[in-house]
């Protein structure tokens, strides 16, 4: 057998070497694409999921929040026991009384001063409202007196006095108090509380009246009779 000539070597070696080019390209076509970047993986995670049926309703900015309802106040009461009660202006003795609680009546409570010393009620039969003292044998609180709102002063009472004329010593029941003579000023006229009062000529036998009055806040009363029956008249 003779050997190929030089020419049909070298023809057999382009042949090879075409068909191995062809065979690479054909591979690199018909492999699958490589993920785009991680980017894109993440982003498909993110989606959101389907929408589900049911909906919520979510309130609007620019609402205003829900506040609670506000507390209603405590269930509290003033019965007046045994007699009547005055109401007064203010939370004191001082102050003009502006009605009375009569015996078994029942008022509503509504506030009270900082030392629970008296009551500030709704007077019944009217839209007024007034204070009680509540340490008295006449007056009875049902209800937690300590949940009630505290009330502080500010409109003090005026001063009312009495002031004893005659040249006899006057008492006061109601107060149990003595008022000098007008041989005694200046001690002769004292402060007193706004009330009804009666005098008593304690410089006579038997202690007789001399006269029953009223006074009020910054009033002042004079004692010009005394238990015989002579008038004075003050300096």
């Amino acid at each position: 057998m003779t050997r190929p000539s030089q020419t049909i070597r070298i023809a057999i070696a382009l042949l090879l070497i075409l068909l191995a080019q062809a065979c690479a390209q054909f591979k690199a076509e018909t492999q699958p694409a490589a993920p785009a970047s991680a980017t894109s993986a993440a982003q498909e995670v993110a989606d959101p999921l389907p929408t589900p049926t049911a909906t919520f309703e979510l309130p609007s900015p620019t609402a205003a929040p829900i506040q609670p309802s506000a507390t209603p106040a405590p269930n509290v009461t003033m019965t007046a026991l045994k007699g009547n009660l005055f109401i007064r202006r203010g939370p004191g003795l001082a102050f003009n009384p502006v009605g009375v609680l009569y015996k078994d009546t029942t008022a509503n409570v509504i506030a009270r001063d900082v030392l629970s010393d008296w009551v500030q009620v709704q007077i019944p039969g009217s839209n007024q409202t007034g204070w009680v003292s509540v340490h008295t044998d006449y007056s009875k609180v049902e209800g937690d007196l300590e949940a009630l709102s505290e009330f502080k002063v500010t409109d003090w009472p005026q001063a009312a006095y009495v002031r004893n004329c005659t040249h006899h010593r006057m008492y006061i029941p109601q107060i149990d108090m003595v008022i000098p003579s007008s041989f005694e000023y200046p001690e002769n006229e004292v402060w007193i509380y706004p009330g009804t009062y009666t005098a008593l000529d304690i410089d006579m036998n038997d202690y007789p009246e001399v006269e029953t009055f009223t006074i009020k806040e910054g009033s002042e009363f004079e004692i010009r009779w005394d238990g015989a029956g002579e008038k004075r008249k003050c300096p």
